[in-house]
């Protein structure tokens, strides 16, 4: 059943008693309700009142009603990973269960990450090590999606300096670009955790001389095992600051990388969700392109942060495990 399968994310709010359809206050009341109702169906109809009646904003989550309904027409999902699917080498419970889902159901889904250090198959192989399976042409990273926007204007050999690891370099090289030190026309910077003040200094002296400066994504922090951390965004900062130049940003949520993740879903936008755990970048991605944004609260986002951000999604869950238990609910609706 699902109420008591997840008892601990059941919230309890105040909403207009005219949209109450049932006054349950206590377990016993619930209980004695869910005896009437043989068979689950009354609980079905329970999820479904909530749904209808949830909080608005400034209340924790989301008013969900019909929004709830529109995950029954979803036939694709653009997915963040780092705080949706793990928090740096730990999987979020019910990751594996919910691809599973997806593959299942025949929904379309697309792994759509701004962690730039990674190639597509050293995110396959780290979610091997975790129970989930997927393919490299399931991944696209804001590298891949750089590359695609560098590839756009600029022939195949020009310079480039990057500010970077493994998953940056091999998609500008791919993309047929020279890897410089110096002279270069675009510095392109992305997450690199070896960084040092000597490259900083380097990539800050070629965008004084004239390179156009690049970022993968603009995330500030990242959630890690060990808590929030620095993140690409935290470079694109300190350059900004020493060179005066304001960057092109190509991953969430700039809508470059959501029209090629679209583009490899064959998706529409408006039969396509957009599943994250940060409100500045999946979420206003989502919004700008016109999907429908559902936020977990297993990364960036606590409740607090919620109910304080003008961006407010289409649906809030705890979880994954949590999403997957409701869209549950609403196919069988």
């Amino acid at each position: 059943m699902l109420l008591r399968a997840h008892a601990a994310q059941v919230e309890w709010v105040t909403v207009d008693d005219k949209a109450i359809l049932l006054d349950i206050d206590t377990p016993d009341d619930y209980q004695a309700w869910a005896d009437q109702a043989p068979g689950g169906e009354g609980e079905g109809q329970l999820v479904k009142a909530l749904a209808s009646s949830g909080p608005k904003k400034g209340d924790g989550l989301k008013t969900m009603g019909q929004q709830i309904d529109k995950l029954g027409i979803i036939q694709h999902i653009i997915i963040d990973m780092d705080g949706v699917l793990y928090r740096g080498s730990h999987p979020i419970p019910g990751t594996a269960a919910f691809i599973d889902f997806l593959r299942r159901e025949e929904i379309g889904f697309l792994l759509a990450t701004n962690n730039a250090t990674r190639t597509p198959q050293q995110f396959v192989d780290k979610l091997a090590g975790m129970g989930v399976t997927v393919h490299p042409d399931e991944i696209l990273t804001s590298s891949i999606a750089t590359a695609g926007y560098l590839a756009d204007i600029a022939p195949p050999g020009t310079r480039v300096f990057v500010v970077g690891q493994d998953g940056l370099h091999s998609a500008l090289r791919e993309a047929g670009f020279r890897l410089v030190d110096r002279d270069a026309e675009y510095v392109v910077v992305g997450m690199d955790f070896t960084i040092c003040y000597d490259r900083l200094r380097d990539a800050t002296l070629e965008i004084r001389a004239g390179a156009t400066f690049v970022g993968t994504n603009p995330d500030k922090t990242f959630p890690s095992e060990m808590g929030i951390v620095p993140g690409a965004g935290s470079l694109l900062a300190f350059l900004e600051a020493a060179t005066g130049v304001k960057p092109t940003v190509i991953g969430k949520p700039g809508r470059t990388m959501i029209e090629q993740a679209l583009q490899r879903l064959g998706a529409r936008a408006e039969t396509t969700a957009m599943l994250g755990d940060r409100l500045e970048t999946d979420i206003l991605g989502g919004q700008r392109s016109g999907l429908l944004t559902i936020l977990v609260l297993s990364g960036v986002t606590d409740r607090a942060l919620l109910t304080g951000s003008e961006i407010q999604p289409d649906l809030v869950f705890e979880d994954v495990a949590h999403l997957q238990a409701v869209w549950q609910e609403a196919q069988r609706r």
